[in-house]
């Protein structure tokens, strides 16, 4: 039976890893693997396809609903976003000789209203002054494909784990936010692919690179160029055809992030003449550096560090680099750290459930890949079948782990609920990094609940959770009913009759999650009391005490404040109680509480929004 249930968890997590793009199809503006553009339109520029030559590249653009009758087949769809582009062609005009009709790549009509099209940056910018265009925000889960289907598979006992999503570091940027679902945030290994500049004056700065140093490749200096000296419009970013004009033979590049890939930046160089590239982080990326398959020597270094180089090359009448690549450094400081990538919350559409649930690691992490890449010149690392290897990051490399985490506890303990493995990794899990200090984000500074949830996942510890906090599907119809979802809405996500006049309503705090968020003061209550229940999953006869670390400007008091529990599977109840003390605080405020035996600590994060 273990390992029946094993198959069906692995074979759903195979499915869901698989039909994971058809989803986002269906859904592209509002989950898609996209990156929101910020401004006041909503559009996701494809991360995977730079720029074409021309500056073209795909985006899905989001459309404001037509009034009145909809359409009914997707040829009158098409013809609607056609005619909205030809609106905006006749106050600018779409480069070249394109027709609206030949811009346009896919009409969507469903769960979304927009299409994807082939624009340049500068031609979204101008769109994005038109009243057709609306704001970006999460579905409702009763509209959203992946929180309906999720709630399917809790039913049946098949644990639903998924991405948070890639649109970090802004606040409530996160995706997959129903509490029946295990929301997974990026986090650093501590690992690195070093590769150190070193410049003419003697100062050092490492960064990350998958790109091995060829045997022409020494580590003399080379002279080093800011590609923002260049004339052209986004020189700086070494955009396609942005170097031109720029002399660049033969030397190291100093490139910044944004407008195009990072691979396609060192093809720019390249194919200027560029002997290497110096990739350096726009501001809000911080410190989060990758370890990417570039095609020419290359060095992604973090914000901090690329402004030293840039006041460097200001500052020399003849400045020069030269990019040591020492390999894979192992018990790097500081990890594992939130990357600028990972989502973050508080959650739109549930703000009193803590999102995301837990963190997993997601950057530069080893990936089967079905092409060589990266130097083509050299040997590409195969195994014996020809295939090849690159590093990815994004929490769709941290989902897949916690899902394998899953996985191994359902193996261990098949009789557990989908709610019980997530509580299990939850109240497990760490938030301090290698030195023993608290998890830091993009900036060093300390990262926060919203930016990992739980912590790090620890999967020997997930498996001897000592105490869970189960959750039965039928548990969250009170809670949907108390989001304010009406009979229809809340029929729509559990497939099956309800009256939420009839049934109890409850508030999101009620709900027996293994993470508390609780809003107090301005619009909310000074004191808010609620009650968890906790099941027995460890030793038959043992004995917790509660341990309280208040978030500042709280007070705390659990009820009891010791658990004795006699058997498996029992369940003990106990009543916790918030209360604001002189005046509160603002903002959020962050602490714990753990249930602590000779053998266990039981630990929930514990979140105050002042707001």
């Amino acid at each position: 039976m273990a390992l029946r249930h094993s198959s069906i968890l692995f074979l759903f997590a195979s499915f869901l890893l698989s039909a994971k793009f058809i989803a986002v199809e269906a859904q592209l503006f509002i989950r898609g693997p996209f990156r929101l553009i910020d401004g006041p339109f909503s559009h996701f520029a494809d991360p995977s396809d730079g720029p074409d030559d021309r500056g073209l590249q795909r985006y899905i653009i989001h459309v404001r609903r037509p009034e009145g009758p909809l359409f009914t087949i997707a040829k009158e769809w098409r013809n609607f976003y056609v005619s909205l582009l030809t609106k905006a062609n006749a106050q600018f005009s779409l480069q070249g000789d394109d027709s609206p009709v030949s811009r346009i790549l896919h009409a969507y009509r469903n769960v979304m209203t927009g299409f994807a099209a082939m624009f340049t940056a500068l031609e979204v910018e101008a769109m994005s002054k038109l009243d057709w265009f609306v704001h970006a925000a999460p579905a409702p889960f009763h509209a959203d494909p992946v929180a309906i289907g999720a709630f399917g598979a809790i039913e049946k006992g098949i644990f639903v784990s998924c991405s948070a999503g890639n649109s970090g570091p802004g606040e409530s940027t996160l995706s997959n936010e129903a509490p029946w679902i295990l929301t997974v945030a990026a986090t650093s290994t501590n690992r690195t692919i070093r590769a150190t500049v070193k410049l003419g004056d003697g100062q050092e700065f490492d960064g990350e690179s998958l790109y091995q140093q060829p045997p022409d490749f020494g580590s003399k200096n080379l002279p080093l160029v800011w590609a923002g000296d260049g004339s052209k419009m986004n020189a700086s970013k070494c955009r396609n055809g942005s170097l031109d004009g720029l002399d660049v033979r033969g030397k190291v590049v100093l490139c910044e992030r944004g407008g195009n890939s990072r691979i396609d930046k060192g093809k720019v160089v390249q194919g200027a003449g560029g002997a290497g590239m110096i990739l350096m982080n726009e501001q809000v990326d911080g410190y989060s550096t990758l370890a990417d398959a570039h095609v020419l020597p290359a060095s992604h270094v973090a914000y901090a560090y690329g402004s030293k180089i840039k006041d460097y090359i200001k500052s020399s009448s003849n400045p020069t680099a030269a990019i040591v690549f020492k390999g894979t450094t192992m018990n790097t400081s500081r990890a594992p750290a939130i990357p600028s990538f990972s989502s973050r919350g508080p959650s739109k559409e549930s703000p009193g459930i803590l999102k995301p649930d837990i963190a997993a690691p997601g950057v530069s992490i080893l990936a089967a890949w079905p092409s060589t890449l990266g130097q083509g010149s050299q040997p590409q690392p195969t195994s014996h079948t020809g295939a090849v290897f690159n590093m990815m990051s994004g929490t769709s490399m941290s989902c897949p782990h916690v899902s394998g985490v899953a996985a191994l506890l359902k193996k261990a303990h098949p009789g557990w609920s989908p709610a019980a493995m997530k509580s299990a990794m939850m109240t497990t899990a760490y938030a301090s990094d290698n030195t023993g200090q608290p998890i830091v984000d993009e900036r060093l500074l300390p990262a926060g609940l919203f930016s990992f949830g739980a912590g790090q996942v620890d999967p020997a510890k997930a498996l001897d959770p000592g105490l869970v906090y189960d959750i039965d599907p039928d548990d969250y119809v009170p809670y949907l009913c108390g989001l304010g979802y009406t009979d229809a809405h809340v029929r729509s996500v559990i497939h099956s009759p309800v009256s939420c006049s009839l049934a109890k309503r409850i508030t999101e705090v009620e709900l027996n999650y293994p993470s508390i968020l609780v809003p107090l003061g301005g619009n909310h209550p000074t004191a808010v009391v609620f009650s968890r229940t906790v099941t027995n999953v460890g030793e038959a006869h043992e004995t917790y005490s509660s341990e309280i670390d208040a978030p500042e400007g709280v007070s705390v008091r659990v009820d009891p404040t010791s658990l004795s529990f006699t058997s498996v599977n029992e369940k003990k109840t106990f009543k916790i109680t918030f209360e604001s003390k002189g005046g509160g605080g603002s903002g959020n405020a962050e602490g714990q509480l753990k249930w602590v035996s000779g053998k266990h600590v039981v630990r929930s994060p514990i979140a105050i929004s002042f707001k």
